[in-house]
């Protein structure tokens, strides 16, 4: 059977909420950022910028401020993505860009999950992003504490895919 580690990543990414108390390599956390730095955007525009906070106390404050993420205080880095309010494309090229990150994370055994979506003024201002950047999401990073396993609960393909045509079944 063919190498599939892409589409393996994707077949089997997980939310991870829970972390466990290895730290992540350096090595792991600069190619993190760089898959979301590589990420393709629109007219090249790379509106984004992303801060990557490994201090402790900052991941506690940043966990007590984002309503859906107290568990970024137990990761062992997140990252703060944010885009060029200007940017027309903004939104879609960062979504691109976390989606990098959280792939290349889970090939590497790092788990993660999206927390946020905008409205973080008090994360922003504690990160020092400026007025121009719209804070967009901030994404825990670590192992798991425990084996994700599961199945995902997707609707079948031939609801979401159609060939040619909205309807028309999909046999791919």
């Amino acid at each position: 059977m063919a190498d599939h580690p892409v589409f393996d990543s994707v077949r089997t990414v997980m939310a991870v909420r829970e972390y466990d108390d290895r730290p992540v390599p350096e090595e792991l956390i600069h190619r993190i950022a760089e898959s979301a730095q590589l990420t393709a955007s629109s007219q090249n525009g790379q509106p984004w910028h992303f801060v990557v906070v490994r201090e402790r106390e900052t991941l506690r404050e940043i966990g007590g401020m984002v309503a859906h993420g107290p568990y970024i205080a137990g990761a062992a880095f997140a990252v703060a993505c944010s885009y060029e309010r200007s940017s027309r494309f903004g939104v879609s090229d960062l979504s691109r860009a976390i989606q990098s990150m959280m792939l290349t994370a889970w090939e590497g055994g790092v788990g993660s999950n999206w927390t946020g979506f905008g409205g973080m003024d008090e994360v922003a201002g504690l990160l020092g992003i400026p007025s121009g950047h719209e804070l967009f999401a901030v994404i825990p990073f670590g192992y798991p504490r425990r084996t994700i396993r599961g199945k995902k609960r997707r609707r079948p393909l031939g609801e979401v895919v159609s060939a040619e045509r909205f309807g028309t079944p999909f046999a791919g």
